[in-house]
């Protein structure tokens, strides 16, 4: 893979002061005795500059090495990491200025202390490979990243949204299938098809493909109406906001870059803001909160009265509670189930805030008290046992036993893939606080029909020795008091 031209310079400089290290010189003597400043050598080394040929025949003099061993891109075993690094697509592809981040610090940073830093990404590399991270995985937490640093609220893309509706769809005019589908075929000469996973079953994962060349959107035919409209609305925003690198399908077969993640997301924000409008939303969230009892029905026929599926109803308050409302001590979290098993995987996480709450887990349990599982437990029963195919919300206070923290949490599940017997959670979480409590009623004092437990992180970590949803025993729990057990003694010992 090609080395950026910054990064060459970096590698030079590496090179150049590991072996002038190796053979005991400072920068002075090395100076000195190649009839440079010491000045341009330290710029050298710090990856600032590149000499040109006559200097680098000098400083291979000086140093008594052959002029190709000094220019070759190869590091030392001490450097490879590093090497590894700058060969590799993430300083290339990651814009580090999203994070407020100069390229050239990061590089400096890397001159300053090679050797400390080139085992410290070693380690996250063993780490990333021991867990089997794909580039995909790095691309999605750097971007979650990106998302909890500015809350998930992008005041550019609602700007970009709140000028499509005026064009578009002024006033209270709906944004609808024909709406969009008129706009993608009359302004950016799209042809909508549909394509069925019977006849294509290496497709039935997909929810849209798109092929560029023929300007050619085509849908699975099982999708629901929520769906279908928020994937034209996405399908808008690549080409309202001016968006070319981009994925093809949704969901992701492959991710070719970060900037594809990025815009991807870009455009799913602008499709949920012109879908669901902030001022509407706004103005319809503080009539909910004011009430003094929650319902869990009139939740859900809140969102439905949105026409959004949940998923994107609880990305869309994510974007807006912190921003509008103060409620910024919040999380969001997807849970995937095969109805009938016992096996639930976390499928997407968001956070904005560093509190406890659910996370990837590897070779554990998540806590089977958690509303987002539990929710998914009855799901599947309704569906075995009384033919039920619709939709369940429930509402939770969940107070950690081992922290002492309490969230409320909004759990609503639903089929996800019916034919394949796949159920879905999605929740919304908030931390309980002043703010909370002040802004939503029915939350001082808690409504009856909001449910009270006691949960934790893990069943391998739990220390509630009587629960009865436990699916495995507290070994990371014994192990700790074990530990803590032999510090004691060791203790008594002295």
């Amino acid at each position: 893979m090609p080395v950026h031209t910054d990064h060459i310079r970096l590698l030079f400089g590496l090179k150049l002061r590991q072996l002038r290290l190796d053979k005991g010189l400072s920068v002075s003597e090395l100076a000195q005795a190649s009839g440079l400043s010491i000045s341009y050598i330290t710029e050298i080394e710090k990856g600032r500059k590149y000499p040109k040929t006559d200097k680098i025949a000098a400083i291979a003099r000086a140093m008594g090495v052959e002029y190709d061993t000094l220019v070759s891109l190869k590091l030392s075993k001490k450097l490879e990491p590093i090497s590894d690094l700058l060969s590799s697509r993430f300083l290339t592809e990651i814009p580090l200025e999203l994070f407020g981040i100069d390229p050239s610090d990061l590089l400096e940073l890397l001159a300053e202390a090679p050797a400390k830093v080139s085992a410290m990404i070693s380690t996250f590399m063993d780490i990333g490979r021991s867990y089997n991270m794909s580039v995909e995985r790095l691309y999605m937490a750097v971007l979650r990243s990106y998302q909890e640093m500015h809350d998930n609220y992008f005041e550019e893309i609602e700007a970009e949204a709140d000028s499509f509706l005026t064009r578009y769809a002024a006033g209270s005019a709906v944004v609808d299938e024909a709406l969009l589908t008129s706009l993608l075929r009359s302004e950016y000469n799209y042809r909508i098809e549909v394509f069925d996973r019977t006849t294509h079953p290496d497709l039935a994962a997909l929810r849209s493909v798109f092929r560029p060349e023929s300007s050619t959107l085509y849908l699975n035919a099982h999708l629901s109406s929520e769906q279908r409209l928020f994937i034209l609305a996405r399908e808008t925003g690549f080409q309202y906001l001016g968006l070319k690198n981009r994925p093809l399908t949704y969901a992701y077969v492959e991710a070719e870059s970060f900037e594809q993640i990025l815009n991807n997301y870009k455009a799913s924000y602008f499709a949920g803001a012109i879908l669901i409008r902030r001022e509407e939303l706004i103005r319809r969230l503080q009539e909910l909160f004011a009430r003094p009892q929650w319902s869990n029905d009139a939740f859900l026929a809140f969102i439905h009265s949105f026409g959004a599926t949940p998923e994107r109803f609880f990305y869309r308050l994510s974007n807006l509670l912190p921003r509008y409302f103060g409620i910024s001590q919040l999380f969001f979290y997807r849970f995937n189930n095969t109805a009938g098993q016992n096996v639930f995987s976390l499928t997407k996480e968001m956070h904005l805030t560093r509190q406890q709450g659910p996370k990837g887990m590897v070779d554990e349990h998540h806590c089977r008290r958690w509303i987002a599982l539990t929710i998914l437990q009855e799901l599947a029963f309704l569906q075995q046992n009384k033919n039920f195919n619709g939709t369940l919300c429930r509402a939770q206070v969940s107070t950690y036993a081992d922290s002492g923290q309490t969230y409320f949490i909004v759990s609503v599940a639903h089929p996800h893939q019916p034919h394949q017997h796949q159920n879905m959670s999605v929740s919304m979480c908030f931390a309980m606080n002043d703010t909370l409590r002040e802004k939503m009623r029915f939350l001082n004092p808690v409504s009856p029909e909001i449910s009270l437990r006691i949960v934790n992180e893990a069943c391998e970590r739990c220390g509630i020795f009587d629960c009865r949803e436990r699916v495995a025993a507290p070994v990371i729990l014994q192990k700790r008091r074990q530990t803590e057990a032999m510090r004691k003694a060791l203790e008594r010992l002295k």
